[in-house]
């Protein structure tokens, strides 16, 4: 990567990891839990939905996601422990229906009955044992990944850094169509699939700027993605 590209990248992130420029973004909703001093858990499970939730047009992600926590009475943590959960065909964000966000719920509850905290859990467990998906070794975890950063990254700035036991450089790019797309055209990854290799080598990318904190980059393909 030469030095122009770097010095262009910095500034992309430096200016862009803001929370100005997220206010209606799906990190808004966890966020708002940790502001109003709410507990891990109830924090981790707003991570959990509002990721999932993370897919279509932004104003209709904090539409759906503020239903959701409603049917949860902002008590996310006590929603999921108690087991009474919404559980029909309606759509509660475009494809996911409620009886999927009961059986991501009836996971999490099972969960918890153990364990403290998800941080114990690497992307792939997260997949299969939050979210029941198949596992899949070779997913960019697009959503997952994006829940970790948020949950890891620990500049006080975006995200939260909640997980203390977590070392950002070890985290892993939330790849998705957009993201792939600004990173190819950047020179970034000269692969065409969107899996996990291609997430790793566009992180791997990074880390040549940023070897301690490589998804700082995240915020600076959004400012490129502004900036074209």
């Amino acid at each position: 990567m030469d030095a122009l590209l770097k010095d262009r990248l910095r500034q992309w992130a430096d200016t862009y990891n803001n929370p100005e420029y997220f206010r209606e973004d799906p990190i808004a909703f966890p966020r708002e839990f940790a502001s109003r001093g709410a507990g891990l858990k109830d924090i981790e499970i707003a991570a959990v939905f509002a990721a999932h939730f993370a897919w279509g047009r932004r104003s209709m992600i904090v539409r759906d996601c503020t239903r959701l926590f409603d049917e949860m009475e902002w008590r996310p943590y006590d929603y999921v422990m108690k087991g009474c959960w919404r559980c029909d065909a309606a759509s509660a964000h475009r494809t996911v229906r409620w009886s999927e966000v009961a059986s991501i719920c009836a996971r999490l509850k099972e969960y918890y009955s153990g364990y403290d905290s998800l941080e114990r859990l690497d992307a792939g467990q997260i997949r299969t044992g939050v979210y029941g998906q198949k596992e899949d070794p070779k997913a960019a975890n697009k959503k997952i990944n994006m829940m970790r950063r948020w949950m890891v990254r620990r500049d006080g700035k975006v995200d939260l850094g909640l997980w203390k036991d977590t070392d950002p450089a070890t985290l892993v790019i939330p790849l998705d169509v957009h993201v792939y797309q600004e990173a190819e055209a950047l020179g970034l990854t000269d692969r065409r699939q969107k899996d996990l290799r291609t997430a790793v080598q566009i992180t791997d990318a990074f880390r040549e700027i940023w070897p301690a904190d490589p998804c700082l980059g995240d915020f600076a393909l959004f400012g490129y993605g502004i900036n074209k």
